[in-house]
């Protein structure tokens, strides 16, 4: 792919942030390190992979620059996988609209000490560094390949950024304290050693439960960290964390379906609000939604061996089935009531307060305690 194509579909790229306004208001230096200074395809490996609807394929760009150049920059809300480890993905570019709002989140400034956990492929730390300034980024990835070409990819991009291989949910001591930290993974419960290496007063930007993403502001005496849900994304999980099994194997390796009958319709649970209060009371509940032929279907499971499947045909007739040991959509009925129990929340009423003894969530002010029954 000559440079001039490849320039056409960043700047498509660029436009397509524009149109969906996924650009942070007020904040040009996110754009012009993510479209200018800091290219996305610049941080691409050779090999990125696809999901045909049966497995995840390679795509050289040696043999299919084009095809290659369409994961690059296929769309604001698209990630491009770049690694797979046991047939599932386990590092990507991550999708920019939320690299825009992740980086917007941490009001990074110039000279700010910032410490990234999870290089990936480079392209992260290197925005935050044009922001920060040269020897003021920090960052860790636990796969030693992905280090050593995160490194070679910064330095080859001018970006003096120090990059080590080691577990970034121990974070990197022996440069803390930091102003600002960020994580480009997702952790159920967020690591005290990343509070206890920010400053007072400083930031922390963290992809929560593969669902959403929180900033929290370490207190004065740096005994807690609190803070509120700032955007949607995917992320992938911590290196070695148990994912569970995908819906397909729960399902086809359990007994028949049973008929269940529901009492309210399917679609709000699409809506991101509700879907992020179910994330909070029913962590454990994958909930996966799509408007279909046959009409507007939910599917749930919960990983290990209960399943359940809704759809709602064009004429408003809904059938459902679950197998297993667990009444799923029992479960999500009652996540429902106690979002409704809380005047329905939106996703932005969400917090977090973490100290050494744990975490909780609350809806409101930290002050309101847990988001619970």
């Amino acid at each position: 792919m000559t440079f001039a194509r490849l320039d056409q579909r960043r700047r498509a790229f660029a436009d397509a942030m524009d149109a969906q306004g996924a650009w942070p208001a007020d904040c040009e230096w996110v754009r012009s390190a993510i479209v200018d200074t800091v290219p996305r395809h610049q941080f691409a490996p050779g090999r990125l992979w696809k999901w045909d609807g049966h497995a995840y394929v390679p795509v050289d760009r040696a043999a299919d620059p084009d095809g290659w150049a369409g994961l690059v920059y296929a769309g604001p809300d698209d990630s491009a996988i770049t690694q797979i480890l046991d047939g599932l993905p386990s590092s990507s570019l991550s999708c920019p609209s939320v690299v825009a709002d992740m980086a917007d989140s941490l009001l990074l400034a110039p000279g700010h000490r910032v410490l990234e956990l999870g290089a990936g492929q480079g392209w992260n730390a290197g925005i935050l560094a044009t922001r920060a300034g040269a020897g003021n980024v920090t960052t860790v990835e636990v796969d030693g390949g992905l280090a050593e070409a995160a490194r070679h990819r910064l330095t080859a991009a001018g970006l003096d950024v120090a990059v080590h291989t080691a577990d970034g949910n121990t974070g990197w001591p022996a440069s803390a304290p930091y102003d600002r930290v960020i994580a480009t993974y997702a952790v159920d419960d967020i690591p005290w050693t990343w509070i206890e290496q920010t400053r007072p007063g400083g930031r922390l930007v963290i992809p929560w439960g593969r669902l959403g993403h929180l900033a929290l502001t370490v207190a004065d005496d740096g005994k807690s960290a609190s803070g509120w849900v700032q955007g949607l994304g995917k992320f992938m999980p911590s290196r070695g964390v148990n994912q569970g099994r995908e819906y397909h194997a729960v399902r086809n390796d359990g007994p028949p379906g049973r008929a269940v009958r529901l009492e309210r319709g399917l679609r709000p649970l699409a809506g991101p609000h509700l879907l992020f209060a179910l994330r909070v009371s029913h962590p454990d509940i994958r909930i996966t939604t799509e408007d279909t032929a046959a009409g507007f279907t939910v599917q749930l499971h919960d990983g290990a061996s209960s399943w359940a499947t809704a759809t709602t045909d064009h004429a408003g007739n809904t059938t459902a089935c679950e197998g297993g040991p667990r009444t799923l959509f029992a479960d999500i009925e009652a996540g429902r009531q106690l979002w409704e129990a809380y005047s329905t929340p939106p996703i932005w009423d969400f917090g977090m307060t973490v100290t050494p003894d744990g975490q909780h969530v609350w809806s409101g002010t930290a002050e309101s305690g847990p988001y619970k029954p």
